[in-house]
């Protein structure tokens, strides 16, 4: 039976843009560390059996590692592998193969999934190739693509308002992470090579349209853990600038109702204990104030603390959340506002545009048509 073709480099914009399903075969232990949007961990070989074969093949060469593999991988255990990759052939017809540079492992797993009746194509030159396009392509397109930067003081309601603009990347949203030391999800954030390959895609698919300018909001060089690219954060510190503003009093209770009540509700969906929600929410808050202490000053720090202590405990006591706002005020008044003002300054001359949610919103309608 004749082999597919694999998918060359020069289809990789396209293989990515499809989102086509594909077949990771690298050991756990290399997926792990970061894969592609649609990928599925289907390993040719588990980690202690890559670590056998690849120490075979330092010591012995290619040829008795080989033999090795199909030593170790063989009878039941391979038929048990071949039988993964056809049921993810039978749900996703188009499914395609990589390992890590596209050789062996590849070659192998099409070989028994043909010799099974289902003929895969495989990617050219593997994960490391498609990875290496992806880093490429993202810093080609960041600066390709003209830009405005969202900004405005913590609380605002940035992120809601970027969905506004016809053309945005909502990278908190990629990383999983509302950027701020109190902005962790209860979900871990993707590995950095998957945050970088779900931005990759983004920037893709803006790209098919049209060359006009790209929202994203104002954002450090990390989100959480995740690390925007160079070539983004350069952007980010050139692009003009769009500044909404907001009454302190509405950004309080915007910031109580994402990072309080609704973080409390997550937590209670997902652990299925209301006491057990409330201890999650409560390690987390007291974790991510102690992130900021040093910058914060060891007064206003047992300040916030006590306010902390005492919005919990009134939560807890009452299951009523308005407590929480003075510590939330206090955080925006000794911390965040002026930080952010100070960073500010230093942009004056990229400011294009600065008002309410309206404004910005009619400033679009202005210059989007």
């Amino acid at each position: 039976m004749s082999l597919p073709t694999a998918i060359t480099k020069d289809q990789f914009d396209q293989l990515l843009l499809q989102g086509r399903p594909m077949i990771d075969l690298r050991a756990p232990i290399e997926f792990a560390k970061g894969a592609f949007p649609t990928s599925v961990s289907l390993p040719l070989m588990s980690d202690r059996e890559r670590e056998l074969i690849g120490t075979c093949y330092k010591q012995q060469g290619q040829d008795v590692a080989i033999n090795l593999g199909h030593e170790l991988i063989k009878g039941k255990l391979k038929q048990a592998r071949v039988d993964a990759w056809v049921e993810q052939k039978q749900s996703q017809p188009n499914s395609i193969l990589y390992c890590f540079r596209g050789g062996l492992r590849s070659r192998i797993s099409q070989q028994w999934l043909a010799d099974a009746g289902f003929p895969t194509a495989i990617v050219e030159g593997g994960y490391k190739a498609l990875r290496q396009h992806c880093m490429s392509r993202t810093d080609e397109l960041v600066k390709q693509l003209p830009a405005w930067v969202l900004s405005g003081r913590t609380g605002t309601g940035k992120t809601r308002v970027l969905a506004h603009f016809p053309r945005y990347v909502d990278l908190e949203g990629l990383a999983h992470h509302r950027g701020s030391s109190f902005g962790k999800h209860f979900d871990a954030q993707p590995s950095q090579i998957d945050f970088e390959s779900a931005l990759t895609v983004r920037l893709l698919e803006l790209n098919q349209h049209n060359q006009r300018a790209v929202a994203y909001e104002d954002e450090s060089r990390l989100i959480g853990r995740c690390m925007l690219p160079q070539s983004l954060q350069d952007k980010l510190k050139q692009s003009p600038i769009l500044v909404l503003e907001d009454e302190l009093e509405a950004r309080v209770e915007r910031i109580l109702t994402e990072y309080v009540v609704i973080a409390m509700a997550e937590r209670e969906q997902r652990l299925g204990s209301k006491q057990q929600a409330f201890e999650h929410l409560s390690q987390g808050l007291q974790k991510s104030l102690s992130k900021i202490r040093k910058r914060l000053g060891d007064e206003d720090h047992r300040q916030a603390q006590g306010l902390l202590a005492n919005g919990l405990q009134q939560q807890s006591l009452t299951d009523n959340f308005d407590a929480h706002k003075d510590w939330i005020r206090f955080l925006l008044n000794r911390y965040y506002d002026p930080m952010y003002d100070y960073l500010l300054s230093l942009k004056q001359d990229r400011i294009v545009v600065k008002g309410s949610v309206s404004v910005i919103q009619d400033w679009l309608l202005q210059h989007t048509g």
